[in-house]
């Protein structure tokens, strides 16, 4: 053999080594790299259709409360929880209404994000479940069972039990003259402003955590 054909060949040795390298790596790696790039692939398809759904129980939220919102403040809510994904997942949040059935798009849409909520009808109902397991929130209405005060009641017991839990009143109306209590972060009627309240408790209490 020539010393011009063993030169060729030499300098394609290289070549070789490389290509033989990138293929052992590729076939070692593959597996690694489907495994973690397939879950980002598959959440990014789904973010579309979590907003979308966000956006549809948001809607029937104030189907339900018969309020009006500007399509600038529903777009900022589902924003929000979109970006708060993080703050929002595994918190847990202890709602008391005794006519549940209005709330069930906003159950949805804060479990949808990744919330823990417990349901209770009653202030006796609820009072063994926030005994017994911390919450980061309490959402309440105010009348219950034709007692105008039970939801401030509540929070009497809430103080008699030392469970200091920020409290969100979530009613069609709130008069601040049958009494307001520290523990009482917000009250609103409208669903836009208490996926707001939710969000910046759960940022609080992420804070408190750290």
């Amino acid at each position: 053999m020539s010393d011009a054909l063993w030169s060729k060949l030499i300098g394609t040795v290289p070549a070789i080594l490389w290509v033989a390298f990138a293929a052992t790596v590729y076939f070692t790696l593959r597996g690694t790299l489907i495994q973690r790039l397939v879950p980002r692939l598959t959440a990014v398809r789904a973010l579309g259709v979590e907003v979308e759904l966000a956006g549809e129980l948001l809607d029937r939220a104030q189907d339900e409360s018969q309020t009006t919102v500007s399509a600038t403040a529903r777009r900022t809510a589902l924003g929000r929880l979109e970006h708060a994904a993080d703050v929002l997942q595994g918190g847990k949040i202890l709602w008391v209404d005794d006519r549940p059935e209005g709330n069930t798009p906003l159950v949805e849409l804060f479990r949808a994000a990744g919330l823990h909520v417990d349901v209770a009808l009653s202030t006796e109902e609820a009072t063994p479940m926030f005994r017994r397991r911390p919450y980061d929130v309490i959402i309440s209405d105010i009348d219950r069972d034709g007692d105008q005060q039970a939801g401030i009641k509540m929070l009497r017991l809430l103080e008699q039990y030392k469970i200091d839990v920020p409290v969100l009143i979530y009613t069609g109306r709130f008069d601040p003259e049958r009494g307001v209590d520290r523990r009482i972060f917000a009250a609103t009627t409208a669903p836009v402003e208490l996926v707001h309240y939710v969000i910046d408790l759960m940022e609080r209490a992420r804070l408190r955590s750290l």
